[in-house]
Formats: C-alpha cells, sequence, structure tokens
C-alpha cells in the first residue's frame, strides 16, 4: 500500500492551525500503560499529540512518512522524530508501554499496522486510536462551515474521511478492549485562527490545487458576518472518538 500524502503541502499550516489535546488524556494513558519508559506515536504528523506524550513518558519516537510534516515537529527534549512509515517502523520489538494514534489511522494500511503494534508493544502495553470529524461553535459560523465542508468540498473529500465520520467504528481493533472516559478538544480561537484551521483540511488543499481558487476565501465575507467581531475568541469543540486496548 502507498503512502497518501494530503499534508506534506500544508505541513506550516497544519502545525499552527490544528486543535491541541488536554493533558488529561496523555496522564491516563500513561495510567494504563504497563511503564512509562517509551511510547511511541504513529503517524505523529507534525507532532501535536507526541509533545503530549512527552510529559509522561521517559522517551517519545514519534513517526510519520512524511519528511515536511516531520520538519515541521516541535523539537522537545526526550522525542525522537523518524520518517517512516507506521506499518514498517524501526522499533524494537516488545519495546513500548504505549503505542497511539492520533487522527491518522485511516490513511494506514490497517492489518499491516495492527501486526507493526503487536510486534512494537510489550505484553501488556496499550494502543491508544482517537480521531475527530465536525466541531461546534455557534449556529451562524456552524452553518458556514457545514457548507463548506458538505456542499464546496463534497467532492474533494477523499474516501478515507468516512471512517473519521464514523469515528473508526467499522474499523477492526485487535486488542482487549479498555473502557475509556471522555476528554474534551476544545480550542480558544479567533476568526483568523478558526479560517487557518479549515484551510489545513485535506479537501480544502486538494480543492485549491484542482480549481485554483482557496474555497475559504470564497465563504470569507460570511465567516466574517456569521463570526462577528474577527478578533472576539470564540470556544470551537470537536467530539474526540477514543479507542483503547491491550496486547495481552
Amino acid at each position: 500500500m502507498s503512502f497518501k500524502d494530503h499534508f506534506s503541502t500544508q505541513s506550516a499550516i497544519y502545525r499552527t492551525a490544528r486543535p491541541r489535546y488536554a493533558p488529561g488524556l496523555f496522564a491516563w494513558l500513561a495510567a494504563q500503560s504497563p511503564a512509562r519508559t517509551l511510547a511511541w506515536d504513529a503517524g505523529c504528523g507534525t507532532g501535536q499529540a507526541s509533545v503530549g506524550l512527552a510529559a509522561e513518558f521517559e522517551r517519545v519516537i514519534a513517526t510519520d512518512p512524511s519528511a515536511a510534516q516531520i520538519g515541521q515537529a516541535d523539537p522537545m527534549p526526550g522525542i525522537e522524530y523518524r520518517v517512516e512509515r507506521a506499518e514498517a517502523s524501526t522499533l524494537a520489538d516488545g519495546s513500548a508501554d504505549l503505542v497511539t494514534v492520533a487522527q491518522a489511522l485511516h490513511w494506514f494500511d490497517l492489518d499491516a499496522f495492527h501486526a507493526e503494534a503487536q510486534r512494537v508493544l510489550r505484553r501488556g502495553g496499550v494502543v491508544a486510536q482517537w480521531t475527530y470529524a465536525d466541531c461546534a461553535i455557534t449556529p451562524s459560523v456552524d452553518a458556514i462551515k457545514q457548507r463548506l465542508y458538505s456542499d464546496v468540498l463534497e467532492t474533494y473529500w477523499p474516501a478515507e474521511r468516512r471512517l473519521v465520520e464514523s469515528g473508526y467504528a467499522t474499523l477492526a481493533f485487535p486488542f482487549r478492549r479498555l473502557d475509556a472516559p471522555t476528554f474534551d478538544l476544545v480550542a480558544q480561537w479567533d476568526l483568523a485562527a478558526f479560517l487557518a484551521y479549515l484551510r489545513s483540511w485535506s479537501a480544502t488543499q486538494r480543492y485549491l490545487k484542482a480549481v485554483g481558487r482557496d474555497p475559504v476565501d470564497e465563504l470569507g465575507d460570511a465567516f466574517a458576518a456569521a463570526w462577528g467581531d474577527a478578533d472576539e475568541v470564540r470556544t470551537v469543540r470537536w467530539d474526540l472518538a477514543l479507542r483503547v486496548g491491550v496486547r495481552d
């Protein structure tokens, strides 16, 4: 299976425009893990989850097949970034206490990755996979966002987007399940930050490449009217779908 690269061209935008995960998520995952020696963040992108893991684990290995994404990742003591596919990592057998996949599982060869996770995890190690799709702000802003998502960009979304929308509910998960609490995914953004997030979407970039126009700019006046004061910071919320399991 070839690497489907939908984010290298907007890696700088992705680094700054995506929401950050709550520290409580990583604290809870570390508490479920057999030790806090090594976490592997597969499909790390620009390192949003890697940084959170580094607060809880002695060492984090963060991998992504996109050199451009890795090039934009935040350097931090304890994190080692590697350009490599999740299905064929260079981690040693039985070396990881935790394997995470944040907003990337839908791009993987699932069977190959799960076999790799089984190889890399120590016995009793934990695997956590999560994704987020739609967000909510205010009814008026949400209506314009939905127009962009469904009407303008409908034919530009990769097929894998449907897996995100389902919260990975239909994907195989060959690990013993753990019940996980609900974690909030929240950002405090002004209008410019929110529009940057919309530009980080894979469909937005595919539209821009195919049509030659920024679809977010095309709806800029509508977003501005719905938002009100562009400098006003609003709460943006996503539903985070999380599944966690143990390698027996």
